[in-house]
């Protein structure tokens, strides 16, 4: 019973969306340009950086919280902790306050790391810096971040059960992702520079 109302809490806490306070704030349809995602990604294209990185520090600490609190409620369980990371970032893309229309979940995702293990997500980081910069894409650091964290915390951890439930925000992701690919084969996704030149 503990454990699923650290699940259900963890959904919640990944349903509340900056994106979305910000676009009523600043009345910008984030759903109708973009992405189309109430995300942070689409947050920096449509409304600037500023917004951009408010997102992002809201919708990474939400998760962080999550496994935080699965970690109090549940201690010594690595996998209700990551199991409630998974549920935020679930909650965070299939909102049901908002019609399951919600972000595309990489910034819960990188929360998530942080609390599970805080030395490895600083590599993450690093990771997601450099491929962006080098691609000038924020999908491809995206897409290489969550391949990553599965298999490493799996196989670190040497814990099978870990990485299945890891995988599962990684699938999730990719998937809500695959538009952002078929972008740049037609040469119309949006460039990571172009987006920090918003004002």
């Amino acid at each position: 019973m503990l454990q699923l109302l650290v699940i259900l809490l963890a959904y919640g806490l990944g349903c509340s969306n900056m994106a979305l306070y910000l676009s009523k704030w600043n009345k910008v349809d984030l759903r109708a340009g973009g992405s189309g995602n109430l995300g942070a990604s689409n947050a920096t294209l449509l409304l600037g950086w500023k917004a951009g990185v408010l997102t992002a520090v809201h919708d990474t600490g939400k998760a962080l919280l999550a496994v935080l609190l699965a970690q109090l409620l549940c201690p010594g369980s690595e996998l209700m902790a990551a199991a409630a990371g998974i549920a935020c970032v679930l909650g965070h893309i299939y909102p049901a306050p908002m019609k399951f229309r919600g972000g595309k979940g990489f910034a819960p995702y990188v929360g998530m790391t942080l609390a599970l293990h805080w030395k490895f997500a600083l590599v993450v980081l690093g990771v997601i810096l450099l491929v962006t910069l080098l691609t000038d894409y924020i999908v491809v650091g995206t897409t290489t971040t969550v391949l990553m964290v599965p298999s490493y915390l799996g196989w670190t951890r040497q814990n099978l059960w870990l990485a299945c439930i890891l995988l599962i925000g990684t699938i999730v992701i990719i998937c809500k992702h695959r538009e952002n690919y078929i972008r740049i084969w037609n040469g119309t996704e949006f460039r990571t520079t172009a987006a920090f030149r918003r004002k």
